[in-house]
């Protein structure tokens, strides 16, 4: 059982917090600070509009026992009184997409929101994953199901083109069992969006940005991978749409469509067929080529066909696109679920994660992967806006939870110290008193409040290894893990994951970058690497990759001018000490943690931080910030902000309880 942290929250005016500012902090910060808007507060996942009210399903219950008979005919105001900014939302799943009375529910919902001032997001799906559109585009096209390659051995043509549904992820998740769209071609993701953005707008009206921000697309994947069986206890009560066939083989497979030959003969000027052994078996630098171009044509068409057509009609609509990948935490999944993880983060406005634990000590252990991938999309491409989607799933499944609110609230802010700024959730409001929740929107708008419009500012890369995966990546007919895969995969997967780890645990901030980002940084004179309009002024490079030429001369250049290039090697490990020594980070813990999140920020030319304790024990040291000087002490949890300063050596004092955070501002 995990011990459970516990808060301290005045109450009163303002959620609690102190108001009155010390000199340095500029008024428009205080404001958003003393009273966050509806952009900086969370939104919950609601699923469905109720015909029978106008409130999301199942409100009627929860105000029961919420103490409160506020308009009980809106629910709306029940979630703004939550103090919510708004909710992600949908059509109901009942009949969906083709109930009149669920459409006029939703409008009417959707309208009280745009008059309670809340925010909109909408969910594209009927559960998950999304691209099905509830099943309705299969419903009219099955020749748009997923289709994979499989390789059968034991048949003298090796080579089975079929459907790709048992195994996969569409038939192995807790929402439904039922066969899925094939996400690389172009006339099924088009049918999705016609069916499901399009409707969306048609009943909503042109003006549909005026309230919806944002559509939320749910763990899309190729899904051509055995990911294994979810946990019986579960699966029993998953309903299954579409019979799973027995006698269906578990093979190793690679995905497919229509037109995959062509595209790879215009790109490669090669015969995908003549060469597709590669793709399964083979150890030559023929082999290794083929698979390379294979899977960056797979990425590059993901990413146009899927990514990009949400992405180009949400711009058409004026709302943004947004959403999560599937299993991001697992680097070796990363080929065969999406080409490039990291690619495919980068095309959506608003890239984001799931974060299915409450348990803060997660992100020092493999959930910092989860956020690094939108923190860095959203660097690399010049945006800022990061979400995640949060909840205890893990703790309640394991019979732990539900997470407490001092959880949920150090669970935020190691989100908030990776750039995240919207909050989307699936925590049971039932599962807590309306107090609690109410303290914990306040907490995450007081983070926003100052962090939303600030910059992350990171300085050191970490190189994410995709290309040299596709090189590696062999499918296999057992559920993937690491294990399955060769030595230098294992070593390059357990490199970069340790060295991730490690930034996180010694207060590094970093940003990840693949060899394509990389290839198209420019060097400056004072010996940065510039990606973006951001500064970055080290590298580190997991074990055994291979930097495609392109990348290697930045590389090179970044070197020759002074730039920090460190390479984990087995005669060289990238220990704490090792990375400390040679990055020489701007801000440094004496005594050190491995329990202590930083993040780094800049806003109107000040330096801001955000420390996070995740463990379960206090922290007590300093942190070094470079020079002697005043800062301001920022808490979310209390909304306390008063003055300290640096002493002589550089350094502030730093005492976290348990789950605490603090937001540091210096001088400009």
């Amino acid at each position: 059982m995990r011990t459970k942290r516990k808060i301290g929250l005045a109450v009163g005016k303002n959620d609690g917090m102190v108001a009155q500012a010390p000199a340095g902090i500029p008024d428009r910060w205080m404001k958003r600070w003393v009273n966050p808007s509806a952009e900086d507060r969370p939104l919950q996942i609601i699923h469905g509009i109720d015909p029978k009210g106008r409130g999301p399903v199942g409100t009627a219950q929860l105000m029961q026992g919420s103490g409160t008979d506020e308009f009980p005919e809106n629910g709306m105001l029940f979630y703004k009184n939550l103090g919510l900014g708004g909710v992600v939302c949908n059509v109901m799943f009942q009949d969906y997409m083709r109930s009149e009375p669920a459409w006029k529910a939703l409008v009417a919902g959707v309208e009280d929101c745009r008059r309670l001032g809340m925010i909109v997001w909408i969910y594209d799906e009927a559960g998950y994953p999304s691209g099905a559109a509830g099943g309705l585009v299969l419903k009219e096209h099955p020749e748009y199901e997923a289709q994979e390659m499989a390789y059968d051995v034991s048949q003298p043509d090796p080579f089975v083109l079929r459907a790709a549904y048992e195994f996969t992820h569409a038939s192995n998740n807790y929402y439904a069992a039922r066969r899925y769209i094939n996400l690389i071609d172009d006339r099924a993701v088009r049918s999705f969006v016609e069916k499901t953005h399009q409707a969306y707008r048609d009943w909503l009206g042109t003006g549909i940005g005026t309230v919806v921000k944002a559509f939320f697309t749910d763990e899309p994947s190729l899904i051509t991978v055995n990911l294994g069986q979810i946990p019986e206890s579960a699966r029993k009560n998953v309903p299954v749409e579409d019979p799973i066939n027995p006698n269906v083989k578990a093979l190793p497979a690679v995905p497919w469509v229509y037109d995959l030959p062509q595209r790879f003969h215009e790109r490669y000027g090669e015969d995908l067929l003549a060469v597709r052994r590669s793709l399964f078996t083979g150890e030559t630098e023929a082999d290794r080529k083929t698979r390379r171009q294979y899977w960056s044509l797979i990425a590059e068409l993901l990413a146009d066909r899927y990514y990009g057509t949400i992405r180009k009609w949400c711009a058409g609509a004026d709302v943004l696109s947004s959403g999560h990948n599937l299993w991001e935490e697992a680097l070796m999944h990363h080929p065969t679920l999406y080409g490039n993880g990291l690619k495919a983060l980068s095309c959506m406005d608003i890239p984001g994660l799931d974060e299915l634990s409450s348990n803060p000590e997660a992100v020092v252990k493999s959930a910092w992967m989860a956020a690094a991938l939108p923190a860095s999309a959203a660097i690399l491409t010049g945006g800022r806006r990061i979400f995640t989607e949060v909840s205890d799933f893990s703790e309640k499944q394991s019979g732990t939870g539900p997470a407490s609110v001092a959880d949920m609230q150090a669970t935020a802010a190691w989100h908030a110290a990776f750039g995240v700024t919207e909050f989307t959730l699936y925590y049971n409001i039932a599962d807590r008193s309306a107090g609690d929740y109410r303290a914990y929107c306040a907490y995450v708008g007081r983070l926003n409040a100052v962090l939303k419009p600030a910059k992350l500012d990171p300085d050191v890369l970490l190189y994410y290894p995709v290309n040299d995966l596709w090189s590696e990546y062999k499918p296999v007919a057992e559920p993937l893990n690491v294990g399955t895969q060769t030595p230098r995969a294992q070593r390059i997967v357990g490199s970069f994951m340790r060295l991730g780890q490690t930034l996180t645990q010694t207060q590094i901030p970093f940003a990840l970058i693949d060899h394509d980002f990389l290839a198209g940084a420019s060097v400056r004179s004072d010996g940065s690497l510039m990606v973006k309009g951001h500064a970055f002024r080290a590298l580190v490079l997991p074990e055994d990759v291979e930097l495609p030429a392109a990348s290697a001369k930045v590389m090179e250049r970044f070197t020759a001018k002074g730039g920090r290039v460190m390479h984990d090697m087995p005669s060289i490990r990238l220990t704490p000490v090792v990375l400390q020594e040679r990055i020489q980070p701007r801000y440094r813990l004496t005594a050190g943690s491995e329990r202590v999140v930083l993040g780094c920020f800049i806003r109107d030319g000040r330096p801001v931080l955000v420390a996070v304790n995740v463990g379960l024990t206090a922290y007590t040291g300093a942190l070094t910030v470079g020079k002697p000087g005043a800062w301001i002490r920022m808490e979310p949890s209390t909304g306390m902000v008063k003055p300290v300063a640096a002493g002589a050596d550089g350094c502030l004092e730093l005492v976290l309880g348990p789950g605490q955070a603090v937001v540091l501002v210096g001088g400009k």
